[in-house]
């Protein structure tokens, strides 16, 4: 009965380790994957399969086309926008465009990401407006995070290393390091790295992390 308790328990911990990774050659982790990682990948509340997430912002100059009625076309697009600053045919505008993400989770847990097109949300009279309502909606900050784990690939007789965090909006990612940064990091349960928040432009308090770096 023993044998078969210490077999049995050898067999989850490899599943659980083995969903952090597409690569068949995995070699091993580090005692650092416990608790937190079983909550991460194998959490008990249900996961939603698909989901979207506000993913970038930008900001492009672009011209006023055609003018209708209250609303003005931007080119060379043909965008229509209300024409809030009375602007007229020709004027330089700023505009403010929106890309959103659908994450899809599958059985696995492995995220896919299909990105949407470009969608202009606003147009500003000068380009220091516009990049100042950008700066609100996408945010470089440093933070402490959780570290799930670090762990060793095998291909072809070459080894890579990754690491695995939890960033403030709750998604997982996996991150290639150095040798030097494995021997740094297998000790530790937290993290201080650079990442961006990327806001909701309609709904502020929904927010999408994405790894910016290593924070020294």
């Amino acid at each position: 009965m023993k044998k078969l308790t210490i077999t049995a328990s050898t067999l989850l911990f490899c599943f659980i380790l083995s969903s952090c990774t597409n690569n068949p050659d995995y070699v091993y982790s580090t005692s650092n994957y416990t608790s937190t990682q079983d909550t991460a990948v194998a959490s008990a509340t249900p996961v939603n399969p698909v989901r979207n997430v506000p993913w970038d912002y930008r900001v492009v100059e672009e011209e006023v086309g055609d003018l209708v009625g209250s609303d003005m076309t931007i080119i060379p697009d043909n965008t229509l926008l209300p024409n809030d600053g009375n602007y007229a045919m020709g004027d330089k505008v700023w505009i403010l465009q929106y890309m959103d993400a659908m994450l899809t989770t599958d059985d696995d847990r492995r995220s896919q990401i299909k990105l949407s097109s470009w969608d202009t949300l606003k147009s500003f009279k000068d380009e220091k407006s516009a990049l100042a309502d950008l700066g609100n909606l996408k945010e470089s900050i440093q933070t402490e995070v959780d570290l799930i784990g670090v762990y060793k690939t095998e291909n072809a007789g070459k080894t890579r290393e990754f690491a695995v965090l939890t960033l403030p909006s709750g998604n997982v990612v996996k991150q290639p390091i150095s040798d030097e940064k494995y021997a740094q990091l297998k000790s530790k349960s937290k993290v201080k790295v650079t990442i961006e928040q990327v806001h909701l432009y309609d709904d502020y308090d929904q927010v999408y992390s994405k790894f910016r770096g290593w924070a020294q």
